[in-house]
């Protein structure tokens, strides 16, 4: 690999504090060389080559917390393969990967069958998370110490929740013994039994069961108790609610645990359903536009600490069916950065605030040395035009599951290019 150099660049890496116009040099081993304003045309070599990005934007490349791979048991919705071509056209080089699978992340030989398919097909680094429990039933634990041992980077039953008190308590001593990470979807299956979106006018009006704020909130309230007894490294995967950042806010500064969100709730509210989009059938649902605003308050009051798409790509028969009998999920991973700046360009939150919650916040709450442009590390980086105007368009989501729930939206920031330890693997 020949040595490049990149200068003129908008660089924002939030892990080393540096947001300044300048240029970045990657080693013929793929490693950060420089970075930053003392990178510029005076100090290289004068017989390099160097591409001059004419002000257009470098950040770390993105870390996904939240993605569901369809592999093993489920390749006709997504592999490795087409997730890392459309993770990669959005600038994301690092994924977390659910264990909804068939068969469930839940033992040694499992994962060794994922890392080996991941390191065969993926282009982008591939961290897997295994189940809470066995076969995701909520009942008996996995061997999480066996687990992690196997390189498995977090433990969560993807779509599911823990609803046995006794069992939660459990497995945050146990993740507290091994320095496991815990990643909870919260839900109360009792006051969410049947319901497809936020409970509400809109539920109402579509004459479809409702899902209440309060069983995410009531969930939260009981694994932050727990939490005082058993401080392990615990993150709720997605809040959707303010009634959730209220408590997640009375908390935040008595106990040690993190929070996410999906960008769905950010950009969307329950009323973008309008009359029965199944595409925007998803979970927490779309909530009110009082709930979405509060949720990018808490961004900008550091109460929560990462953004993730949520991607869950389903086929178009899971889909263009009637409401009730429509799968919950969208493809997301693609258009995870362009919705984001979204927030950026209407003034709601700050370009290195928003960088920092899709690049260093989670690389720190996973430990991994991802995530960040600092010297030494991997080359995996995105440049981006962030004024770049575009539409979703269908044919054109490189997900092999079109299952997008912002198709013919008009966005602006658009991922030029895409590399991971210096090597390019996406050009627009």
């Amino acid at each position: 690999m020949k040595k490049k150099y990149f200068l003129n660049a908008n660089i924002i890496d939030p892990h080393n504090s540096i947001d300044e116009l300048g240029g970045l040099i990657i080693s013929e081993e793929g490693k950060i060389e420089a970075v930053g304003k003392k990178v510029n045309k005076n100090n290289i070599p004068s017989r390099e080559k160097f591409i001059d990005l004419n002000g257009k934007h470098i950040f770390p490349g993105l870390v996904d917390m939240r993605v569901f791979v369809g592999e093993p048991g489920y390749e006709y919705k997504e592999n490795f393969r087409t997730l890392s071509n459309a993770a990669l056209s959005g600038g994301v080089t690092s994924v977390v990967t659910m264990p909804n699978t068939d068969p469930v992340i839940d033992n040694v030989s499992i994962v060794d069958f994922l890392k080996r398919r991941g390191r065969d097909k993926s282009k982008i680094n591939i961290f897997p998370a295994a189940s809470l429990t066995k076969n995701l039933e909520g009942t008996n634990m996995t061997e999480f110490g066996l687990l992690k041992k196997k390189g498995i980077i977090g433990f969560t039953d993807g779509t599911k929740t823990i609803q046995n008190t006794r069992l939660m308590s459990r497995i945050m001593k146990s993740a507290y013994d091994l320095d496991c990470l815990i990643m909870q979807h919260a839900e109360d299956y009792e006051l969410s039994k049947n319901g497809m979106v936020n409970d509400g006018i809109v539920s109402t009006k579509l004459g479809l069961q409702g899902i209440p704020d309060i069983s995410e909130k009531i969930i939260i309230e009981r694994d932050l108790s727990l939490l005082e007894d058993f401080n392990c490294r615990y993150h709720i995967s997605q809040v959707s609610s303010a009634k959730s950042v209220e408590l997640i806010n009375q908390k935040k500064n008595e106990i040690n645990f993190t929070t996410g969100v999906s960008i769905n709730n950010l950009s969307l509210n329950e009323n973008d359903i309008g009359d029965f989009k199944t595409f925007l059938k998803l979970s927490p649902p779309l909530r009110t536009e009082d709930d979405r605003l509060s949720l990018i308050k808490a961004i900008n009051n550091d109460l929560i600490d990462v953004i993730v798409s949520d991607h869950k790509p389903e086929d178009e028969e899971s889909k263009r069916i009637t409401f009730s009998q429509a799968a919950t999920g969208a493809s997301g991973i693609e258009t995870l950065l362009p919705l984001t700046l979204e927030l950026f360009h209407n003034g709601s939150v700050k370009l290195f605030k928003l960088i920092e919650l899709l690049t260093s916040n989670p690389a720190k709450i996973l430990k991994i040395d991802k995530g960040n442009l600092s010297i030494g590390s991997d080359a995996d980086f995105c440049i981006v035009d962030i004024f770049k105007p575009w539409i979703v368009k269908k044919e054109k989501i490189v997900s092999k599951s079109k299952n997008t729930c912002i198709e013919d939206k008009k966005l602006q920031g658009l991922t030029m290019k895409t590399f991971v330890k210096g090597e390019e693997l996406f050009k627009i």
